[in-house]
C-alpha cells in the first residue's frame, strides 16, 4: 500500500479513506477493468447471431482490447493467476458468480446444440483463452504483430479448436 501510496503521490492513510485493505482495493481495480473490458466485449454483440459468429466476435474483441490495452491487460492476467482470481474463475466457471457469463453461456448454448465439443467449461475455457493469452502477451513483447488478418486467422484457429 507505501509504494501504492508513493505512487499516487497521496499518504498511505489517504488510500485506506477509500479502500478497507489491500484485498479490497485488487479486487475493486479488478472489477472496474472487468467492467470496462465487458462493455468493450458487448459492443456488436448480438445474443441471437449463430454461436460461430458470436465467437469470432468475442475473441476478436477481447483480443484486440488486449493488445490495445497492455497495461489493463497485464494486471487481468496477473489477477487471474493470484489466488484472488482463482476464486473468481471458479465462480464464473461454475455459475456461482452474480451474474451470467457471455462466454460460459455461449458454449452451453453450444455444447447444447452441439456445435461446440462437449468437454468441460475449463478446457471450453483454455482452447478459447489461452491461445488468445498467449498471442495477447507476445504482441506486447513485440514476439508478433497482430494486425487484423492475423486477428482473424488466429480467432478462426481457435474456433477450429472448439467445433464438432
Amino acid at each position: 500500500m507505501a509504494m501504492i501510496a508513493d505512487k499516487a503521490g497521496v499518504g498511505a492513510g489517504t488510500i485506506y479513506r477509500y479502500f478497507e485493505n489491500k484485498e479490497v482495493l485488487i479486487n475493486e481495480l479488478y472489477q472496474e477493468l472487468e467492467q470496462r473490458l465487458y462493455a468493450y466485449l458487448m459492443q456488436g454483440y448480438y445474443p441471437d447471431k449463430p454461436i460461430r459468429e458470436r465467437f469470432i466476435h468475442l475473441g476478436t474483441a477481447i483480443l484486440r482490447y488486449c493488445i490495445s490495452n497492455p497495461l489493463d491487460f497485464r494486471y487481468l492476467e496477473q489477477f487471474h493467476n493470484s489466488p484472488y482470481g482463482v476464486v473468481h474463475r471458479r465462480d464464473k466457471i461454475f455459475g456461482e458468480a452474480d451474474e451470467q457469463d457471455v462466454y460460459r453461456e455461449l458454449f452451453e448454448e453450444g455444447v447444447a446444440q452441439q456445435v461446440i465439443k462437449e468437454l468441460p467449461l475449463v478446457v471450453l475455457f483454455a482452447l478459447a483463452f489461452g491461445p488468445l493469452i498467449t498471442v495477447a502477451r507476445d504482441h506486447i513483447l513485440g514476439f508478433v504483430i497482430m494486425d487484423e488478418a492475423l486477428i482473424g486467422l488466429t480467432i478462426a484457429a481457435c474456433w477450429d479448436g472448439l467445433k464438432r
